[in-house]
C-alpha cells in the first residue's frame, strides 16, 4: 500500500463512467447553495501530496496513511465533512501542521471503496473554501480551526467577463482535442457546464500544472484574476501541445520520406545486379557516412578519400571489391588521434599498484615518475619497459596493473614462437589473404592511440627465412621512429609515441643487442618467503577459493602453512607454482564439503600435507662440509635463484683435469684457471707445486641432466680445488659466486637478488661477493637479509682466507708421500 494520500485522474475516469452519481454538474443555484453551507469550526484534516482540491469538483484519492484511514472512515460514520489541504513538500510522508498550506477545501465524503490492490480509494466533493487558524490536536489525526474563505462574486453580465469565460472553455476544449490521452467524455462535461465559477475551478483542477500553481488559482479571491491566471496557463499549454503535434509530424513525414528512400534504393540496387552495373551501393554511402566523424589527418584523409573512389569503380561482383572494402574498414576503425584521458591521481596510481602486487617497488616507482612528469608537460613520449625476471613473478600482470592506474586500456601480444616479420608489419594487400601487423590490430581491438600494450615474452621470438620480426621490432619501439610506424597493409604511418609499451621477458641474453638498446631494463626479481606469503594471502588464496566456488569462511592458511607449502613444495622465484599447490589445497576442501566429510576450515600442516603428499624438496638442503672439496655456489636460472654445489676429489694420477656434470664452455673455462692459478700460487697457500703432478682431479656439480653454463661459478670452483688440495674445511652455512681472473682478481656477476633469496631458501648464513656487487644488496630490503652476513672481496686470497677453516677435515687424505714418487703405471 502506498505511504502517501493521493490523487489519480486514471482512476478518476472510471469511477466517473460507471456511477455518475459522483460527477454532478453544478447549477448556479446549487453552487450557491454549497457556497452558503455553515462550515464546523474544528475540521478533521486530509493533506494530500500531488492535488489540489477545488470547490465543487469531485476526485478520487487513494488513501495509504494509517492516520488518513481512520480519520476518513470516522468521517464518514459522521456528518462526512473534512478539511481537505495540500502539503507544501511532496516528499514528507506524515506532514505536521506547518508543513501545510494554509488555505483548503471543505469536502464531503461521497463513498467509501477498497480496490482490488488492497487500496482504499475514497471519492470527495469540495463544498468551499476554508482557511487554518490554528492547530487543536496532532493525534491520531490533525483537527485545526478553520474560518470561511471568502470569496468575492464576479459580475457575470458585463461583455469582458463573458469573452472570457469563452476564451477558457474554447482553449480547454482545444487541450482535449490535441491531447490523445485525454477522454472525450471531458470535452461534453465542460460544454455542459452552466456555472462559470464551477467550469474554472474543474478546468484548474484538471489541468496539467504544478502544484504551487494549483494552490495559487485556489488562494485567489478576485475571481476574475483566477480566471485570466487561470486562460494564462491554458494558452501555453495548448502551445506546448501544438509544438509538439508539430515535430512529431516532421518526424513522422521525415521517417516516411527515409523509409521511401530505403525501398527506392533496394530496388535500384537489385536492378544495378542485374545489369552488372558498378555504381556506388549502399555500402559505400555507410562508409562515407562514417568518414565524417573521424578525427584523422589530412593526408589519411585524402588516401580515403582515394581508396573509396576506387571502390565505388569496382564490381561487387568481383573478388577485389571484398578486399578493398576490407580495407576501407579498417581505416574506419582504426583509432587515429582518439586518446583516453590519463588519470594523474598519483596517491590512487599508488594505492592500485600496490593493491595488484605486493613488493616490485622499483617498477612501481618508475611508473609513478613517469605519471608525475606527464602531468607536469603534458605531452610526453610513452617510454619502453622491459620487465625481465623469472617466471611467476607478476610481469605481465603488472601490466594490467599500468594500465588501471593510468586509466588507459589494455592490451597484450604474445611474442612466444613469433618467427613471421609480417606479423608485425602485417601483409601487403597484393597477397592472398592479406591482414595488418598485430600491433594495428591489437590498436583497432583497443579503439584508442594510447593504450598499455604489453609485448609478451620478447626474449622468445624466433627468426627464419620468413624474415626477423625482432628487426621489425626495432620500429615499433624506438621512441624516434615510432612517430611514423609503416604497416605494409594499412600503407600509411600511424603515431606509435603514445603508446606505453611493456616488454617482458625472462632472459636478456637472447634479445637482439639493437632491440635491448631501445628498452629501458627493470629487474623483476623473485619473492621472498616473506613476500610469498603476503602475496599467497593477499591474493592468491582469494583468488582460489573464487575459483572454486568457496566462501572466505570456507578454508583459511595460516602462515606456517603456508610457509610450508612454499619451503617443501615449490622451488621457484615466482609464485605460480604456489599457486597452483595453494589451489590444490583448495580443491581437496572442496571436495570434502561437497562429500560432507569432516573437515576443518582452518587447515593445518597435516592436513595440507595430506592434500599435496608427501613433500617434495628439503627445507634445508645444504651438504654439511666434512668432506674437502665441497663448496656451496649460487647461480642464476632462467625460473630464478639457485644453489649448486661444487664437488671436487682426487685419485693417484698424472695431473689430468677432469669436469662432470653437463658443465657449458664458460664453466670450463673457470675450472681451467681456478686450476692455473691454484698451481701458480700453491707456496701462497701452503702446497707443494709437486703435488699436481701425482693426483688427478674431478670437478662435479651435481644434477648432471641438466645443462650448466655462465660467469658465476669462478671463486666456487677455486675455493673447492684449494679446500681439496689443503684438506681444510669449508666455513658452514657459507655460499660464494663470483668470477676470477688468472691474477685472482674476482668480478662482479648478476642475478644478485635471486641468488641471495636461493641462499635464503637453503638457510646459508653467509655470503661471499665481489665488492663490485654491494650496491645490489643495498637494493634488497635489510628485514629480508637481516640475520645473513655478506663478505665483498676484490681479491682471490681474501676469498680463501674467508672461505677455509685452519683445521683440517676428520680423516684428511695424506697426500704429501706423492710429492716425490711418480705416479705408478698399470
Amino acid at each position: 500500500m502506498s505511504k502517501f494520500d493521493t490523487f489519480d485522474f486514471n482512476q478518476a475516469i472510471p469511477i466517473i463512467s460507471e456511477d455518475t452519481e459522483f460527477f454532478p454538474l453544478l447549477s448556479p443555484q446549487d453552487e450557491d447553495e454549497m457556497r452558503n453551507e455553515d462550515i464546523p469550526e474544528i475540521l478533521s484534516i486530509l493533506p494530500l501530496r500531488n492535488t489540489v482540491l477545488f470547490p465543487g469538483v469531485v476526485i478520487p484519492i487513494t488513501v495509504g496513511r494509517d492516520k488518513s484511514i481512520k480519520l476518513v472512515k470516522e468521517a464518514y460514520k459522521g456528518d462526512k465533512t473534512i478539511g481537505v489541504v495540500s502539503q507544501k513538500d511532496m516528499s514528507v510522508e506524515d506532514p505536521g501542521f506547518d508543513q501545510l498550506h494554509k488555505v483548503g477545501t471543505v469536502a464531503s465524503i461521497i463513498k467509501i471503496l477498497q480496490m482490488p490492490d488492497g487500496n482504499t480509494t475514497v471519492i470527495i466533493q469540495g463544498k468551499q473554501r476554508f482557511k487554518l487558524q490554528e492547530l487543536v490536536q496532532s493525534e491520531p489525526y490533525i483537527k485545526a480551526k478553520v474560518e470561511r474563505f471568502a470569496e468575492e462574486k464576479p459580475k457575470t453580465s458585463s461583455k469582458e467577463f463573458k469573452a472570457l469565460i469563452s476564451s477558457i472553455k474554447e482553449l480547454a476544449l482545444q487541450i482535449i482535442q490535441l491531447s490523445p490521452n485525454l477522454p472525450s467524455e471531458a470535452g461534453i462535461a465542460i460544454k455542459n457546464i452552466e456555472s462559470p465559477t464551477f467550469l474554472v475551478n474543474f478546468i484548474s483542477s484538471n489541468l496539467a500544472l504544478e502544484l504551487p500553481s494549483k494552490q495559487e488559482l485556489l488562494e485567489l479571491k478576485d475571481f476574475v484574476k483566477r480566471a485570466k491566471l487561470l486562460l494564462e496557463h491554458l494558452t501555453s499549454e495548448v502551445q506546448i501541445l501544438e509544438l509538439k503535434n508539430q515535430i512529431q509530424n516532421k518526424v513522422r513525414v521525415d521517417l516516411d520520406k527515409q523509409q521511401r528512400d530505403y525501398f527506392l534504393n533496394q530496388q535500384l540496387k537489385t536492378i544495378q545486379e542485374e545489369l552488372g552495373g558498378n555504381t556506388p551501393d549502399l555500402e559505400i554511402e555507410d562508409l562515407k557516412k562514417r568518414a565524417k566523424s573521424k578525427k584523422w589527418p589530412e593526408d589519411v584523409k585524402q588516401h580515403f578519400a582515394k581508396e573509396i573512389e576506387k571502390l565505388a569503380r569496382i564490381n561487387p561482383a568481383a573478388a577485389d571489391y571484398s578486399v578493398q572494402l576490407n580495407y576501407l574498414e579498417l581505416l574506419l576503425d582504426l583509432p587515429w588521434g582518439e586518446y583516453t584521458k590519463d588519470k594523474f591521481d598519483l596517491n590512487r596510481a599508488t594505492k592500485v599498484l600496490d593493491k595488484d602486487h605486493y613488493g616490485l617497488e622499483k617498477v612501481k616507482q618508475r611508473i609513478i615518475e613517469y605519471l608525475a612528469v606527464l602531468k607536469l608537460k603534458n605531452d610526453m613520449k610513452a617510454p619502453i619497459l622491459c620487465l625481465v625476471g623469472p617466471p611467476g613473478v607478476g610481469k605481465t600482470s603488472l601490466g594490467k596493473s599500468i594500465a588501471k592506474a593510468l586509466g588507459r586500456k589494455y592490451t597484450r601480444m604474445a611474442l612466444g614462437g613469433v618467427r613471421d616479420e609480417a606479423e608485425i608489419r602485417g601483409h601487403r594487400k597484393t597477397y592472398i589473404g592479406a591482414m595488418p601487423g598485430r600491433i594495428i590490430q591489437s590498436l583497432k581491438k583497443a579503439g584508442t592511440s594510447n593504450p598499455v600494450f604489453v609485448l609478451d615474452e620478447i626474449d622468445k621470438i624466433g627468426s627464419d627465412f620468413k624474415g626477423d620480426p625482432s628487426s621489425a621490432l626495432l620500429e615499433v619501439l624506438d621512441p624516434e621512429q615510432n612517430t611514423h610506424f609503416y604497416d605494409h597493409y594499412v600503407e600509411m604511418e600511424y603515431d606509435l609515441s603514445k603508446v606505453m609499451f611493456i616488454a617482458t621477458a625472462n632472459s636478456l641474453s637472447t634479445i637482439q643487442p639493437a632491440l635491448l638498446d631501445r628498452m629501458e631494463i627493470i629487474e623483476v626479481n623473485g619473492y621472498t618467503i616473506e613476500e610469498k606469503i603476503e602475496i599467497a594471502k593477499k591474493h592468491l588464496l582469494p583468488k582460489q577459493r573464487e575459483m572454486h566456488g568457496l566462501q572466505n569462511k570456507d578454508v583459511t592458511l595460516n602462515n606456517k602453512v603456508i610457509e610450508k607449502i612454499i619451503e617443501e613444495y615449490t622451488r621457484e622465484s615466482g609464485v605460480r607454482g604456489l599457486e597452483k599447490k595453494i589451489g590444490s589445497v583448495v580443491r581437496g576442501i572442496a571436495t570434502k564439503i561437497v562429500m560432507e566429510k569432516p573437515h576443518s576450515a582452518n587447515v593445518n600442516a597435516e592436513v595440507a600435507e595430506e592434500i599435496l603428499g608427501a613433500p617434495i624438496f628439503d627445507k634445508d638442503i645444504y651438504e654439511n662440509n666434512e668432506v674437502a672439496g665441497v663448496v656451496t655456489g649460487l647461480a642464476w636460472t632462467s625460473v630464478g635463484g639457485d644453489i649448486l654445489f661444487i664437488e671436487s676429489s682426487l685419485s693417484p694420477g698424472k695431473g689430468k683435469l677432469s669436469l662432470t656434470g653437463n658443465l657449458g664452455d664458460v664453466m670450463k673455462e673457470s675450472a681451467a684457471i681456478a686450476m692455473a692459478y691454484l698451481r701458480s700460487h700453491a707456496e701462497d697457500f701452503g702446497i707443494d707445486y709437486r703435488i699436481f703432478d701425482h693426483w688427478d682431479v674431478n670437478i662435479h656439480v651435481p644434477a648432471g641432466a641438466t645443462p650448466k653454463d655462465g660467469p658465476s661459478a669462478g671463486i666456487t670452483m677455486l675455493t673447492a680445488l684449494t679446500s681439496l688440495f689443503t684438506q681444510r674445511k669449508v666455513k658452514e652455512k657459507l655460499a660464494m659466486t663470483g668470477e676470477i681472473t688468472l691474477r685472482g682478481k674476482v668480478l662482479p656477476v648478476g642475478g644478485i637478488k635471486e641468488k641471495i633469496l636461493a641462499a635464503k631458501r637453503a638457510n646459508i648464513k653467509e655470503i661471499i661477493l665481489c665488492k663490485s656487487n654491494k650496491k645490489d644488496i643495498l637494493e634488497i630490503k635489510e628485514d629480508y637479509i637481516k640475520d645473513m652476513q655478506f663478505h665483498y672481496v676484490s681479491e682471490m686470497s681474501e676469498v680463501i682466507d674467508l672461505a677455509l677453516l685452519k683445521s683440517k677435515v676428520k680423516n684428511a687424505k695424506d697426500i704429501n708421500r706423492f710429492n716425490t714418487e711418480p705416479a705408478k703405471e698399470k
